[in-house]
């Protein structure tokens, strides 16, 4: 890529700097070490995700107990598991499923009918089956008076109508996965590439999370603070810029940034930088004006425990 985005000063720098410092907290948090994890106030105050995707808490759990669950599930019942618990990324609602059906939901359950009968019972019990971190396709588009029964049309659409399982283990690239994702309702732009990245952590496919890429919401926000002008770059090839260039730009501005236990940043994590930096900037530089002003989450310790669980392909050094 011989162009490049051309940055916009004091700014374009705190995008490196919160990815420092955001992982630095994460490290001694890892470790056991006793908060604050970080002098930064900013990142003290608010609540701020992981730099690397795969250490959020979601996507933990995501990856340990769903794409590498011990249960025997066969391969096309864990795909359809992968996408039905992206779509609701909400863990209590994952949780409460499997309890109330004796194991993870199958596409035997689907066509049965128990898992929207379980989902509805929950929904009626909790009032919550989502997580409020993405913005869902709200249309009807299957024809169902309620979300979560839509979104059960939409997973018999997918694995009994579609075959989209088999399709999906026949891809030869992380886009074609996105792609046949991206053909169904309700499915848009940036949820149907979060459900081709969390597919990719299985053993099921294998491809590189640098060989495609796709901005959300958040991210525009972010690659229009941190750049004056991205020098007809698309915001994809601007992404990529900075995973190509990561190393010396931590060099350049003195941050001994060692990644994720050795991996470096890929684009699901640059683009999600951009996101979380836009957030950031809110606070740091409150005269870069945006659509959004403030930062809605306070930061919380959790307090339980996290033991860490990456895709065994990776072959991380934890």
């Amino acid at each position: 890529m011989s162009k490049a985005p051309i940055p916009r000063p004091g700014v374009y720098e705190l995008y490196w700097k919160f990815a420092y410092e955001r992982q630095k907290a994460f490290e001694a948090r890892a470790k056991g070490q006793a908060g604050p994890w970080t002098d930064d106030p900013v990142i003290q105050e608010y609540k701020f995700c992981n730099v690397f995707r795969a250490a959020d808490r979601v996507s933990q759990y995501m990856i340990r107990d769903i794409c590498y669950s011990a249960e025997n599930n066969d391969s096309i019942d864990r795909l359809f598991q992968i996408v039905a618990f992206r779509i609701f990324s909400n863990i209590e609602t994952w949780n409460l499923l499997k309890i109330k059906l004796g194991h993870s939901p199958t596409l035997d359950n689907l066509v049965d009918g128990s898992f929207e009968k379980v989902l509805s019972d929950i929904k009626d019990e909790t009032g919550k089956l989502y997580t409020g971190a993405f913005i869902l396709c709200a249309t009807d588009a299957y024809g169902r008076r309620l979300k979560h029964l839509n979104h059960v049309e939409l997973f018999k659409d997918m694995f009994i109508n579609k075959n989209l399982g088999n399709k999906i283990l026949n891809t030869k690239s992380l886009k074609e996965i996105y792609d046949l994702v991206h053909e169904f309702p309700l499915m848009g732009d940036f949820m149907s590439y979060q459900i081709a990245i969390d597919i990719n952590y299985s053993e099921l496919v294998n491809f590189s999370e640098n060989e495609f890429t796709k901005a959300g919401p958040g991210a525009l926000r972010g690659i229009k603070k941190v750049f004056l002008d991205t020098n007809n770059l698309s915001t994809e090839e601007v992404i990529m810029w900075m995973v190509e260039h990561q190393e010396e730009e931590f060099k350049k501005l003195g941050y001994e940034f060692n990644g994720l236990y050795g991996r470096p940043i890929h684009a699901i994590d640059a683009q999600g930088l951009f996101c979380e930096t836009d957030k950031y900037c809110r606070k740091a530089v409150p005269n870069l004006k945006s659509a959004r002003s403030r930062i809605k989450a306070k930061f919380n310790e959790n307090p339980r425990p996290i033991k860490l669980f990456f895709p065994p392909k990776w072959k991380l050094d934890i």
